[in-house]
């Protein structure tokens, strides 16, 4: 099993809309590198969900139902999809500046590249996620 975050900012799709909806394809994403990770996700990978824009932190956990597919939303282009469910929000949500202040998580892709909106996360940046979300999965 995998690791990834997946970015959204929550007045375009919010961790609670997929809560309620249990599962959405995640399309729309238009970014060679983050097209790359999508195309390397499988079936039962876990994801942080982060939200971006004003909130800045990641909010809770999402599981990777599909290998990838091609994206409907781009119609005659090469772009991917997965579909994702919701697991659980985050007991504490985690603010960038607090993962960016952790030294086990100087070098995660989510701080790092901090326009990638698909990344991937290790094993160890998982636990401290979780860690500082005071959450188990």
């Amino acid at each position: 099993m995998a690791y990834w975050h997946l970015k959204s900012e929550p007045s375009t799709y919010s961790f609670a809309q997929l809560q309620k909806e249990k599962r959405t394809e995640w399309t729309g994403v238009r970014n060679y590198q983050a097209r790359l990770n999508l195309r390397a996700m499988k079936p039962g990978d876990t994801a942080i969900f982060f939200h971006t824009g004003d909130e800045k932190m990641a909010v809770g956990i999402a599981k990777i139902l599909t290998g990838p597919e091609a994206d409907p939303t781009a119609k005659g282009e090469d772009w991917t999809k997965v579909d994702i469910a919701a697991v659980k929000a985050l007991a504490v949500p985690v603010p960038l500046a607090q993962l960016k202040k952790t030294a086990a998580l100087k070098k995660m892709a989510l701080v790092t590249s901090s326009r990638l909106s698909v990344g991937p996360v290790t094993p160890a940046e998982m636990k401290a996620v979780l860690a500082l979300a005071k959450t188990k999965l």
